[in-house]
Protein backbone atom coordinates (compact mmCIF):
# COMPACT_ATOMS: atom_id res chain seq x y z
CA UNK A 1 0.00 0.00 0.00
CA UNK A 2 1.18 3.51 -0.69
CA UNK A 3 2.30 5.47 2.35
CA UNK A 4 3.24 9.02 3.22
CA UNK A 5 6.99 9.63 3.38
CA UNK A 6 8.36 10.45 6.84
CA UNK A 7 8.34 14.13 7.74
CA UNK A 8 11.62 15.87 8.40
CA UNK A 9 11.16 17.56 11.83
CA UNK A 10 13.80 20.14 10.91
CA UNK A 11 12.46 20.79 7.44
CA UNK A 12 9.77 23.19 6.17
CA UNK A 13 6.07 22.30 6.46
CA UNK A 14 5.53 22.06 2.73
CA UNK A 15 4.81 19.29 0.27
CA UNK A 16 8.12 17.58 -0.58
CA UNK A 17 9.17 17.79 -4.20
CA UNK A 18 9.87 14.54 -6.02
CA UNK A 19 13.42 13.91 -7.21
CA UNK A 20 13.34 13.20 -10.94
CA UNK A 21 16.28 10.78 -10.97
CA UNK A 22 14.76 8.79 -8.11
CA UNK A 23 11.39 8.72 -9.88
CA UNK A 24 13.00 7.46 -13.06
CA UNK A 25 14.95 4.77 -11.24
CA UNK A 26 11.86 3.45 -9.46
CA UNK A 27 9.74 3.55 -12.63
CA UNK A 28 12.47 1.69 -14.48
CA UNK A 29 12.67 -1.04 -11.83
CA UNK A 30 8.88 -1.38 -11.74
CA UNK A 31 8.80 -1.74 -15.51
CA UNK A 32 11.49 -4.42 -15.46
CA UNK A 33 9.74 -6.17 -12.58
CA UNK A 34 6.42 -6.30 -14.43
CA UNK A 35 7.98 -7.67 -17.63
CA UNK A 36 7.76 -11.36 -18.52
CA UNK A 37 11.45 -11.40 -19.49
CA UNK A 38 14.45 -9.19 -20.30
CA UNK A 39 13.80 -5.96 -22.21
CA UNK A 40 16.12 -4.37 -24.75
CA UNK A 41 17.48 -0.92 -24.05
CA UNK A 42 15.82 0.38 -27.21
CA UNK A 43 12.45 -0.89 -26.00
CA UNK A 44 13.01 0.64 -22.56
CA UNK A 45 13.80 3.99 -24.15
CA UNK A 46 10.65 3.78 -26.27
CA UNK A 47 8.48 2.87 -23.25
CA UNK A 48 9.93 5.43 -20.86
CA UNK A 49 10.74 8.31 -23.15
CA UNK A 50 13.89 8.96 -21.11
CA UNK A 51 16.79 10.68 -22.88
CA UNK A 52 19.30 8.15 -24.20
CA UNK A 53 22.17 9.43 -22.01
CA UNK A 54 20.03 9.44 -18.84
CA UNK A 55 18.75 5.93 -19.47
CA UNK A 56 22.25 4.57 -20.07
CA UNK A 57 23.56 6.23 -16.91
CA UNK A 58 20.71 4.79 -14.85
CA UNK A 59 21.20 1.30 -16.26
CA UNK A 60 24.97 1.46 -15.80
CA UNK A 61 24.51 2.37 -12.12
CA UNK A 62 21.82 -0.25 -11.49
CA UNK A 63 23.90 -2.97 -13.18
CA UNK A 64 26.95 -2.02 -11.14
CA UNK A 65 24.89 -2.18 -7.94
CA UNK A 66 23.33 -5.54 -8.82
CA UNK A 67 19.75 -4.27 -9.14
CA UNK A 68 19.69 -4.92 -12.90
CA UNK A 69 21.35 -7.75 -14.83
CA UNK A 70 22.27 -7.97 -18.51
CA UNK A 71 21.56 -10.97 -20.68
CA UNK A 72 24.74 -12.93 -21.64
CA UNK A 73 24.90 -11.26 -25.04
CA UNK A 74 24.33 -7.81 -23.52
CA UNK A 75 21.30 -7.11 -25.72
CA UNK A 76 18.70 -6.80 -22.94
CA UNK A 77 18.31 -6.24 -19.21
CA UNK A 78 16.18 -7.61 -16.41
CA UNK A 79 15.75 -7.43 -12.65
CA UNK A 80 18.89 -8.30 -10.69
CA UNK A 81 19.34 -10.34 -7.53
CA UNK A 82 19.68 -7.33 -5.22
CA UNK A 83 16.06 -6.40 -5.90
CA UNK A 84 15.00 -9.71 -4.37
CA UNK A 85 16.45 -8.71 -1.00
CA UNK A 86 14.12 -5.72 -0.67
CA UNK A 87 11.14 -7.80 -1.76
CA UNK A 88 11.78 -10.53 0.78
CA UNK A 89 12.43 -7.91 3.48
CA UNK A 90 8.86 -6.65 3.00
CA UNK A 91 7.51 -10.18 3.45
CA UNK A 92 9.78 -10.89 6.42
CA UNK A 93 8.57 -7.86 8.37
CA UNK A 94 4.84 -8.36 7.69
CA UNK A 95 3.44 -9.65 11.02
CA UNK A 96 0.22 -10.98 9.42
CA UNK A 97 1.96 -13.21 6.90
CA UNK A 98 3.02 -16.18 9.07
CA UNK A 99 -0.58 -16.57 10.25
CA UNK A 100 -1.89 -16.14 6.71
CA UNK A 101 0.44 -18.80 5.31
CA UNK A 102 -0.79 -21.35 7.85
CA UNK A 103 -4.36 -20.46 6.90
CA UNK A 104 -3.60 -21.01 3.22
CA UNK A 105 -2.28 -24.47 4.04
CA UNK A 106 -5.44 -25.36 5.96
CA UNK A 107 -7.69 -24.12 3.15
CA UNK A 108 -5.63 -25.97 0.56
CA UNK A 109 -5.93 -29.20 2.56
CA UNK A 110 -9.70 -28.76 2.89
CA UNK A 111 -10.37 -27.84 -0.75
CA UNK A 112 -7.59 -29.41 -2.80
CA UNK A 113 -7.02 -26.17 -4.71
CA UNK A 114 -4.27 -23.57 -4.95
CA UNK A 115 -4.69 -20.79 -2.40
CA UNK A 116 -3.50 -17.16 -2.48
CA UNK A 117 -3.12 -14.30 -0.02
CA UNK A 118 -3.04 -10.80 -1.48
CA UNK A 119 -3.22 -7.13 -0.50
CA UNK A 120 -4.82 -4.19 -2.28
CA UNK A 121 -2.20 -1.80 -3.66
CA UNK A 122 -3.90 1.09 -5.42
CA UNK A 123 -5.73 -0.27 -8.45
CA UNK A 124 -3.90 -3.62 -8.18
CA UNK A 125 -3.63 -6.58 -5.86
CA UNK A 126 -0.19 -7.74 -4.75
CA UNK A 127 0.28 -11.46 -4.13
CA UNK A 128 2.04 -12.02 -0.79
CA UNK A 129 1.75 -15.80 -0.48
CA UNK A 130 0.66 -18.79 -2.56
CA UNK A 131 0.29 -22.47 -1.76
CA UNK A 132 0.21 -24.54 -4.94
CA UNK A 133 -1.74 -27.68 -5.72
CA UNK A 134 -0.51 -30.47 -8.00
CA UNK A 135 -3.23 -29.47 -10.48
CA UNK A 136 -1.39 -28.87 -13.82
CA UNK A 137 -3.49 -25.80 -14.69
CA UNK A 138 -2.38 -23.10 -12.29
CA UNK A 139 -2.92 -19.41 -11.89
CA UNK A 140 -0.22 -17.13 -13.26
CA UNK A 141 0.13 -15.34 -9.93
CA UNK A 142 3.35 -15.52 -7.97
CA UNK A 143 4.59 -13.87 -4.80
CA UNK A 144 5.36 -10.23 -5.51
CA UNK A 145 3.30 -10.06 -8.68
CA UNK A 146 0.56 -7.47 -9.09
CA UNK A 147 -2.59 -7.85 -11.17
CA UNK A 148 -5.40 -5.36 -11.85
CA UNK A 149 -7.86 -5.60 -8.96
CA UNK A 150 -10.92 -5.50 -11.21
CA UNK A 151 -9.74 -8.62 -13.07
CA UNK A 152 -9.28 -10.84 -10.00
CA UNK A 153 -11.56 -12.30 -7.36
CA UNK A 154 -9.07 -11.13 -4.72
CA UNK A 155 -9.24 -7.58 -6.01
CA UNK A 156 -13.01 -7.48 -6.43
CA UNK A 157 -13.74 -8.56 -2.86
CA UNK A 158 -11.51 -5.72 -1.63
CA UNK A 159 -12.90 -3.17 -4.09
CA UNK A 160 -16.40 -4.10 -2.88
CA UNK A 161 -15.49 -2.65 0.53
CA UNK A 162 -14.76 0.75 -0.99
CA UNK A 163 -17.21 3.61 -1.48
CA UNK A 164 -18.10 4.99 -4.90
CA UNK A 165 -15.78 7.94 -4.29
CA UNK A 166 -12.89 5.69 -3.30
CA UNK A 167 -13.45 3.50 -6.36
CA UNK A 168 -13.37 6.56 -8.61
CA UNK A 169 -9.95 7.46 -7.20
CA UNK A 170 -8.57 3.91 -7.33
CA UNK A 171 -9.68 2.61 -10.71
CA UNK A 172 -8.13 3.68 -14.02
CA UNK A 173 -10.19 5.49 -16.63
CA UNK A 174 -12.52 3.13 -18.53
CA UNK A 175 -12.37 1.02 -20.49
CA UNK A 176 -10.60 -0.99 -17.82
CA UNK A 177 -7.60 -3.02 -19.05
CA UNK A 178 -8.39 -6.59 -20.11
CA UNK A 179 -6.29 -9.64 -19.26
CA UNK A 180 -8.54 -12.07 -21.14
CA UNK A 181 -11.65 -11.84 -23.29
CA UNK A 182 -13.71 -12.43 -20.13
CA UNK A 183 -12.26 -9.54 -18.10
CA UNK A 184 -14.83 -6.92 -17.11
CA UNK A 185 -13.77 -3.69 -18.80
CA UNK A 186 -17.01 -1.70 -18.49
CA UNK A 187 -17.22 0.36 -15.30
CA UNK A 188 -20.98 -0.03 -14.96
CA UNK A 189 -20.70 -3.80 -15.28
CA UNK A 190 -17.93 -3.86 -12.68
CA UNK A 191 -19.99 -1.80 -10.21
CA UNK A 192 -22.90 -4.23 -10.66
CA UNK A 193 -20.53 -7.14 -10.04
CA UNK A 194 -19.22 -5.47 -6.88
CA UNK A 195 -22.79 -5.02 -5.61
CA UNK A 196 -23.42 -8.75 -6.07
CA UNK A 197 -20.14 -9.41 -4.29
CA UNK A 198 -21.30 -7.37 -1.28
CA UNK A 199 -24.55 -9.32 -1.14
CA UNK A 200 -22.79 -12.71 -1.31
CA UNK A 201 -19.92 -11.83 0.99
CA UNK A 202 -17.42 -13.32 -1.45
CA UNK A 203 -16.30 -12.59 -5.00
CA UNK A 204 -16.27 -14.85 -8.04
CA UNK A 205 -14.55 -14.79 -11.40
CA UNK A 206 -14.34 -17.22 -14.28
CA UNK A 207 -11.38 -16.88 -16.67
CA UNK A 208 -11.21 -13.11 -16.10
CA UNK A 209 -7.45 -13.12 -15.50
CA UNK A 210 -6.31 -16.62 -16.52
CA UNK A 211 -7.88 -18.82 -19.23
CA UNK A 212 -9.01 -22.18 -17.88
CA UNK A 213 -9.32 -21.07 -14.26
CA UNK A 214 -12.04 -19.75 -11.98
CA UNK A 215 -11.57 -18.17 -8.57
CA UNK A 216 -13.45 -17.38 -5.35
CA UNK A 217 -12.18 -14.92 -2.71
CA UNK A 218 -13.06 -13.71 0.79
CA UNK A 219 -11.77 -10.63 2.61
CA UNK A 220 -9.75 -10.97 5.82
CA UNK A 221 -11.40 -8.26 7.90
CA UNK A 222 -8.81 -7.43 10.53
CA UNK A 223 -8.65 -3.91 9.08
CA UNK A 224 -11.55 -1.64 8.13
CA UNK A 225 -11.90 -1.46 5.21
CA UNK A 226 -10.19 -4.77 4.53
CA UNK A 227 -6.87 -4.62 2.71
CA UNK A 228 -6.17 -8.36 2.51
CA UNK A 229 -8.03 -11.32 1.02
CA UNK A 230 -7.73 -15.07 0.47
CA UNK A 231 -8.70 -16.93 -2.69
CA UNK A 232 -8.82 -20.41 -4.19
CA UNK A 233 -8.17 -21.04 -7.89
CA UNK A 234 -10.17 -23.84 -9.54
CA UNK A 235 -9.94 -25.45 -12.98
CA UNK A 236 -12.83 -23.98 -14.94
CA UNK A 237 -14.49 -27.35 -15.47
CA UNK A 238 -14.57 -27.81 -11.67
CA UNK A 239 -15.89 -24.28 -10.99
CA UNK A 240 -19.57 -25.21 -10.82
CA UNK A 241 -21.93 -23.10 -8.72
CA UNK A 242 -22.09 -25.86 -6.12
CA UNK A 243 -18.31 -26.27 -5.90
CA UNK A 244 -17.70 -22.53 -5.72
CA UNK A 245 -20.18 -22.30 -2.84
CA UNK A 246 -18.46 -25.17 -1.02
CA UNK A 247 -15.05 -23.59 -1.43
CA UNK A 248 -16.38 -20.16 -0.43
CA UNK A 249 -17.71 -21.67 2.79
CA UNK A 250 -14.29 -23.12 3.63
CA UNK A 251 -12.55 -19.81 2.94
CA UNK A 252 -15.14 -17.84 4.95
CA UNK A 253 -14.56 -20.08 7.98
CA UNK A 254 -10.79 -19.81 7.91
CA UNK A 255 -10.68 -16.12 6.93
CA UNK A 256 -12.86 -15.26 9.94
CA UNK A 257 -10.56 -17.24 12.24
CA UNK A 258 -7.51 -15.55 10.74
CA UNK A 259 -8.98 -12.06 11.17
CA UNK A 260 -9.88 -12.82 14.79
CA UNK A 261 -6.36 -14.12 15.47
CA UNK A 262 -4.72 -11.08 13.90
CA UNK A 263 -6.91 -8.72 15.94
CA UNK A 264 -6.16 -10.68 19.11
CA UNK A 265 -2.42 -10.35 18.39
CA UNK A 266 -2.83 -6.61 17.96
CA UNK A 267 -1.89 -6.72 14.27
CA UNK A 268 -3.40 -3.87 12.29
Amino acid sequence: MASTPPRDPDGPDEEPRLVKSAQRTIQLMEMLGAARGPITVAELRERTGYPRSSLHQLLHTLIAMGWVEQTPDGSAVGVGSRALLCGTAYLDRDPALPYAIRTLELIGDATGYTTHYARLDGANVMYLATRETIEPRRATSRVGRELPAHATALGKILLAERSAGELAELLPEPPLPALTEHTITDLGELLADLELTRERGHSLEREQNTPGLGCVAVAVSYRIPATDAISCSLPIDAATDEELERVAGVIHEHAAKLAARLRAEGIR
